[in-house]
């Protein structure tokens, strides 16, 4: 076992966080009726993609009935659909959907994984919860050293991305915002792939393919 699937293992396993162990579990058991003969995952999602990536997307953490469900990162629900199908019109993915962890979707030059491990009630996790994760985040991040651009989701993701690159002044979070750390290694905003933002136009697919092209120069990809 290498040092990142080690990683990835020691997410699987965590219980910090009494809350979140609770409803992850909760969901698990009694599931979305159009999931009900599904056996859902339960547990922590690790992050995902290429180990010599040199774009790292942080989103905010696994949907109840998505990531939670297939133990995938962004993987079986809306968001992760709009996603993925952008990466792969931007060539950061071999295929333009997800819908199991085994469906054969393989990420090129990019990582993708959350700022809080376990689907958190009403999708909202609390400041010490997000904190009890950040030093997987920040170990995630030191194995992961060919990555030179972070794209944000949403503004939870902007926060955490700049706290972990020790950015303590941020220009006010929105789309296609972009800031360069004096390493050289930027972060590009997008607003989240909710289907609060996709369904009422906020963020359209051209918007956030704009945001992987910029991800992909930045890269110098």
């Amino acid at each position: 076992m290498n040092d990142l699937d080690q990683l990835c293992h020691e997410i699987t396993e965590c219980r910090q966080c009494p809350r979140l162990v609770d409803w992850r579990e909760q969901v698990a058991v009694e599931k979305r009726k159009s999931y009900r003969d599904d056996d859902y995952w339960g547990r922590p999602v690790p992050g995902f993609g290429d180990p010599d990536a040199a774009v790292m997307v942080v989103g905010l953490a696994p949907a109840a009935h998505g990531a939670n469900r297939t133990g995938r990162v962004f993987t079986g629900d809306r968001s992760g659909d709009f996603l993925y199908a952008s990466m792969f019109r931007t060539g950061f993915a071999n295929q333009p959907e997800s819908t199991r962890l085994d469906d054969g979707l393989e990420l090129i030059d990019a990582w993708v994984t959350a700022a809080v491990r376990c689907a958190p009630p009403a999708n909202k996790p609390t400041v010490e919860e997000r904190d009890r994760c950040k030093p997987y985040l920040e170990r995630e991040l030191e194995l992961l050293d060919d990555v030179r651009v972070f794209v944000a989701l949403g503004h939870f993701g902007y926060g955490v991305a700049a706290g972990l690159l020790g950015v303590t002044r941020k220009p006010k979070f929105g789309h296609l915002l972009e800031l360069t750390l004096d390493d050289g290694r930027s972060i590009v905003c997008s607003f989240h792939p909710s289907q609060q933002n996709t369904f009422t136009g906020r963020l359209t697919t051209d918007m956030l393919d704009d945001v992987f092209i910029r991800a992909r120069e930045l890269a110098k990809l």
